[in-house]
């Protein structure tokens, strides 16, 4: 039941066309919305390891828009899978190397740093923590030696920032 049940909904998640340019407008206006939209009030973009400036959301959406684009032509997208999505769109020539690095950096550094404050805090967060010593203790899950919070904050942005470069040129200037 279901493999029917995939067999007949794959032709509406991958489209053998592809999706064409009013599709991917849309698909753009809905990411824009959303960051607009969901970010909290007073949260820092520059930090915020969901929503923020190449965080989990502008890895997804990017790879999400190349398996709709291609995932009837390229199986190994078709998958729930972020980081297996991207290895499929780079092995498949849809991404470079450079590129597909980038994405998978920040992905797996903003997972690192959300599943660091769930353990420091004992709840979930997209944040690094405000307090010194939950944040002394994030970096310390991350494998940072005392005193250098400083430092794990600056190569978060700088891995976030690349990662949305990458975004900006892949989701927003993509081209079925």
């Amino acid at each position: 039941l279901g493999a029917r049940f995939i067999e007949l909904i794959d032709p509406l998640r991958y489209p053998a066309e592809g999706l064409n340019e009013d599709a991917i407008r849309e698909i753009r206006r809905l990411k824009a919305r959303m960051e607009s939209e969901r970010l909290p009030r007073g949260a820092d973009r520059a930090t915020h390891t969901k929503l923020g400036r190449g965080g989990l959301s502008d890895v997804e959406w990017t790879v999400q828009l190349l398996q709709m684009c291609n995932g009837a032509a390229v199986s190994g997208l078709r998958t729930t899978r972020t980081r297996r999505a991207l290895a499929a769109a780079h092995d498949a020539g849809l991404i470079g190397g450079d590129d597909a690095r980038v994405l998978d950096t920040a992905w797996v550094l903003a997972t690192r740093v959300r599943n660091a404050v769930m353990l420091v805090r004992g709840r979930p967060g997209d944040t690094f923590p405000t307090d010194p010593r939950e944040l002394a203790a994030v970096a310390h899950c991350l494998g940072y030696a005392p005193g250098h919070v400083g430092e794990m904050l600056d190569d978060y942005r700088r891995t976030t920032r690349r990662a949305r470069t990458v975004t900006e040129r892949l989701f927003y200037g993509y081209e079925s």
